[in-house]
C-alpha cells in the first residue's frame, strides 16, 4: 500500500482531506502541530479524527512559532469578529501565521522522506478562504519543486507530489464531500478563539465560513456554538 503523510490540523478541510487520501488507497500517517497556538482544542480534535478515521499514524510536532509573533493567533493580538464576507475576503488578516504552511510543508517533507512515501495531502483551498497566500495554487506548485530539488530523496529519482484535492472546493462542496466519505463533523473543531470548554465562538472568521459553508450545503453544523 502507497504510503502518504496527512497534514490535519482537526478542522473541517483537513479532515476531509485525510478521508479523501484513505479512499483513494493510502495508509495515512496523519501529522499535525501544537506550534503555541491559542489552545490545544485543535489537537484534541485531530487525534480525535485521527482515531476515527483510521490513520495509520498521527503524530503531533511541537514547534513553537510564537518566537516569530506577527499573528493573532500565537499572540495577543484580538482575533477579528463579526466581519462580513468582503472583509473576510480582502486581504491578508492578522490571524495569518507567518509561512505557516511552509513550515508545516517542510516537516510533511522531512518526515515523507524518512518513510519512503512520495505523497503529501494538504487540505488548502482557494476558493472560501481568509486570503493566506499559502493557500493559493502557485505556492503548492513552488514548494512540490522544491520538495523535488532540496531532498536526498528527490535527487535520487523519487518525484514528492503535494496533492490538494480541496483546493478548487467552496467550503460547502468540501462538507457535501465530508458526509459523502462518512465523516464524523462533529469530531471537527474550526474556531480561532474558542470557549475554554470548547464551544466555538460563532464571530471569527473560520467560524463564519464554516457556518456559510454548512448553510450552504443544506446541512446542520454538528458542533457547539456559544449562540
Amino acid at each position: 500500500m502507497k504510503r502518504a503523510i496527512t497534514l490535519l490540523s482537526g478542522g473541517i478541510d483537513s479532515t476531509t482531506t485525510l478521508a479523501i487520501a484513505i479512499a483513494e488507497g493510502y495508509e495515512a500517517y496523519a501529522l499535525s502541530f501544537d506550534y503555541g497556538q491559542r489552545h490545544q482544542i485543535e489537537t484534541q480534535a485531530a487525534r480525535r479524527v485521527a482515531n476515527s478515521l483510521g490513520a495509520k499514524e498521527h503524530r503531533v510536532a511541537t514547534i513553537d512559532l510564537r518566537v516569530f509573533g506577527g499573528s493573532a493567533l500565537t499572540g495577543h493580538n484580538d482575533v477579528p469578529k463579526q466581519r462580513s464576507e468582503k472583509e473576510i475576503g480582502h486581504g491578508i488578516p492578522i490571524t495569518y501565521v507567518p509561512a505557516r504552511n511552509t513550515i508545516f510543508l517542510a516537516y510533511a517533507l522531512a518526515s515523507a522522506e524518512v518513510i519512503h512515501a512520495s505523497d503529501i495531502f494538504i487540505g488548502v483551498n482557494a476558493i472560501d478562504y481568509s486570503g493566506y497566500p499559502d493557500c493559493r495554487p502557485e505556492f503548492i506548485e513552488a514548494f512540490e519543486t522544491l520538495a523535488n530539488l532540496g531532498t536526498k530523496a528527490g535527487v535520487e529519482g523519487r518525484h514528492f507530489h503535494i496533492h490538494t484535492p480541496l483546493i478548487k472546493f467552496s467550503k460547502a462542496e468540501i462538507i457535501r464531500k465530508a458526509v459523502e466519505l462518512g465523516v464524523d463533523l462533529s469530531l471537527t473543531h474550526s474556531c480561532y478563539d474558542p470557549t475554554p470548554e470548547g464551544f466555538a465562538c460563532s464571530e471569527c472568521d473560520s467560524c463564519l465560513l464554516r457556518l456559510k459553508g454548512f448553510r450552504e450545503a443544506g446541512i446542520k453544523d454538528p458542533i457547539r456554538y456559544v449562540k
